[in-house]
């Protein structure tokens, strides 16, 4: 399973707010069925990698359709083979580090 971060900045609404284009983006990330979480700076989800990428242009088509002129997207992915991943495993792996002597 992978994990992706991503952003997506739209530039010329006439606004320094985006939380429309956010709840726009999230609404095609809660269709796909892939497990998420927000937080304040970009968006984390996980599933397989084809399912991830896939998002990427239907989330773009949601945010022009809302008026976006311009996106620019960051996206950062682990794919990891040699284990099971999830969003949960990896917070609670540095967690517990933290938690060492």
């Amino acid at each position: 399973m992978a994990i992706m971060a991503i952003s997506v900045t739209p530039i010329g609404t006439g606004s320094t707010g985006v939380g429309e284009f956010v709840a726009g983006a999230l609404s095609v990330i809660e269709r796909s069925g892939l497990r998420y979480e927000l937080n304040a700076m970009h968006t984390v989800v996980e599933g397989d990698l084809a399912a991830l990428m896939a998002l990427v242009p239907e989330i773009h088509a949601a945010l022009f359709a809302k008026g976006a002129r311009r996106l620019s997207t960051v996206i950062k992915v682990d794919d990891r083979r040699d284990t099971p991943s999830t969003i949960e495993a990896k917070v609670r792996s540095v967690r517990a580090r933290m938690a060492r002597p």
